[in-house]
């Protein structure tokens, strides 16, 4: 709790604040449609990064048996997989509307999340079940 004392906590403790403030009174002042938009790709999106994070945890047989292979190939093959499938369902849960540039930006940087945070628990799932 040392930070807060310093001069530099404090100059962040009041950036904090004044985006919570900003944050709050956009959120009143904003339409009722803009409003519920929001709140439904908030949803959206934090439904998919569970799956992302428990789906490879829930077919740990699955990464068992590729790890038996003894090849990268095998692993390759399965991380490809399942970042595929987790970008579909992504694109499947906004319903194929990439239209602007940066929702192109935004998926290609969830995909790319994706497919490390798969490569790394694959893997570490792999050295705990030799």
């Amino acid at each position: 709790m040392d930070f807060f004392k310093t001069v530099t906590g404090k100059v962040v403790g009041g950036l904090v604040s004044l985006m919570v403030v900003i944050a709050g009174i956009s959120w009143w002042r904003m339409d009722q449609h803009t409003r519920a938009t929001l709140i439904s790709d908030t949803g959206r999106i934090a439904s998919w990064l569970g799956f992302v994070l428990l789906f490879p945890c829930a077919t740990f047989f699955i990464i068992a048996w590729a790890a038996k292979w003894n090849h990268n190939a095998a692993g390759a093959i399965l991380v490809t997989t399942y970042t595929l499938m987790e970008s579909l369902l992504l694109g499947y849960l906004f319903h194929w509307s990439l239209g602007s540039t940066s929702a192109w930006t935004f998926f290609l940087v969830g995909v790319l999340l994706s497919a490390v945070y798969n490569l790394l628990i694959c893997d570490w799932l792999a050295e705990k079940m030799e």
